[in-house]
């Protein structure tokens, strides 16, 4: 995974011309169902945002690129729970994460149209609820307000918290004051989650 990573910013670095395309498809590939557990894209897209203050990469195109690429994993996700509705378990590759997509189904009926927006924010249930929202026939108009409306908070926030970091690397601290700020960010993604996964794990 870290050399995927080292990969994909080596890329961008070299290719600037190419680097909203690298973004959008970082994000889209975060975004679309299942794939997202073989990607590190939330890790590809905060390490990306880095760059902005290197002047690498230009963080309005970047931010419209990540977050184009997360609306379409979303929507294509949901077109597919769409198309194969509750059978879709029975089918490859999600026979094997037949459990979770149960477990998304109850977060989905418990939570409705907020189950989509907050589950662009949460891990666990990025690659699944927009899934799950097709397969139970949710509304277009309500999925698509969701979908992009998360999508263009949560594209700039990873990007934007890269752009911190990489300030905190930039400014003139001490190592033992740059240590501290990143381990005290990193706690925090560290904890929302693992809240995250309780919530999830304990749908009835």
């Amino acid at each position: 995974m870290d050399h995927l990573v080292h990969t994909v910013l080596h890329l961008i670095k070299t290719h600037p011309d190419l680097a909203a395309l690298i973004i959008g498809l970082t994000a889209f590939g975060e975004s679309f169902a299942v794939v997202s557990f073989l990607i590190p894209g939330t890790t590809i897209l905060v390490a990306a945002g880095t760059l902005v203050t290197k002047g690498v990469l230009n963080p309005v195109t970047a931010g419209v690129a990540a977050a184009v690429g997360a609306i379409l994993g979303d929507a294509i996700s949901y077109w597919i729970g769409i198309t194969f509705g509750r059978a879709l378990p029975n089918h490859w590759p999600f026979k094997q994460h037949h459990a979770t997509l149960d477990r998304g189904v109850r977060f989905f009926e418990r939570y409705g149209w907020l189950s989509v927006f907050i589950g662009r924010f949460l891990g666990p249930l990025r690659a699944f609820v927009p899934l799950v929202a097709g397969m139970c026939r949710m509304p277009v108009v309500p999925f698509y307000s969701a979908n992009i409306l998360s999508a263009v908070i949560w594209a700039p926030a990873l990007l934007y918290s890269g752009y911190l970091i990489g300030l905190v690397f930039q400014a003139h601290w001490t190592a033992q004051e740059k240590a501290l700020a990143v381990a005290a960010a990193a706690i925090v993604f560290v904890a929302i989650g693992a809240l995250t996964r309780r919530i999830f794990l304990h749908v009835r």
